[in-house]
């Protein structure tokens, strides 16, 4: 994995099974155009935050269900190549015109991973999270980040994904700058963590935050404005195995 692309998707609860019939549809052609892995998740425990959360980050309605998703490439060029295959492609054309929910809320962006920890199996359950993170402060992230995947890991985590922003256009509507409130002088990390299962996450999280390493002090990022939810896993494809659900 050297390149993701990552999305966040508000979608009418009614329409789960119709987004994931598109999902199934769509991850074989991206595995076609060259992505190595196709992850979709449902949103499960998605908590409203003072400042910000991924609900208002994509203006969910009230009886909407945050997705959170992305895409896995060996390279950015061919995630570039992936991305204009597909808007050529007639399949992908037929399914753009049936879509379950609100393109113009859906926050997307290419991302370069700068953390990522553990194997890349099937995972029963995924935190995942939008963090803005002062350029500057990228290095001091890193290792922070690091010391706490150790730490995670080590409590039941199976991996773990920091990803620096890197090609996260602004939208219209919505955007990934605009769901952490991120400054000029910012950047978004988009970053998950995969369980074995929702009962391994929380007692993970039980176990990882009375573990002092995971108190290093003060953060080099505005806490307050990290974007975070837990997610059931829809779909995960990979380019070897279809393991969909």
């Amino acid at each position: 994995m050297a390149y993701i692309d990552g999305f966040v998707i508000a979608v009418p609860s009614a329409n789960k099974e119709a987004y994931r019939q598109a999902a199934i549809a769509a991850a074989p052609l991206y595995k076609e155009f060259g992505a190595t892995r196709f992850v979709e998740n449902w949103g499960d425990d998605v908590p409203e935050g003072k400042v910000t959360d991924l609900r208002r980050a994509v203006k969910a309605e009230p009886d909407e269900v945050i997705v959170f998703s992305w895409i896995e490439y060996p390279s950015k060029a061919v995630r570039d190549e992936a991305n204009a295959k597909a808007m050529r492609d007639p399949r992908m054309q037929a399914m753009g015109a049936n879509i379950s929910f609100d393109g113009k809320r859906m926050i997307f962006g290419g991302f370069v991973p700068s953390l990522h920890e553990g194997g890349a199996g099937r995972p029963g359950y995924v935190d995942g999270s939008l963090v803005p993170v002062p350029v500057g402060n990228k290095e001091a992230y890193h290792v922070i980040a690091s010391r706490l995947a150790a730490v995670l890991l080590e409590h039941g985590a199976t991996r773990v994904v920091d990803a620096w922003g890197d090609d996260v256009p602004d939208g219209k509507v919505t955007d990934f700058k605009g769901a952490v409130k991120a400054t000029a002088d910012e950047q978004v990390v988009f970053a998950w963590i995969e369980w074995p299962s929702k009962e391994a996450r929380n007692a993970g999280w039980g176990k990882a935050m009375a573990d002092p390493r995971m108190h290093p002090g003060s953060m080099p990022f505005d806490e307050g404005r990290r974007s975070h939810g837990g997610f059931v896993p829809m779909l995960v494809e990979t380019a070897a195995t279809d393991t969909g659900a």
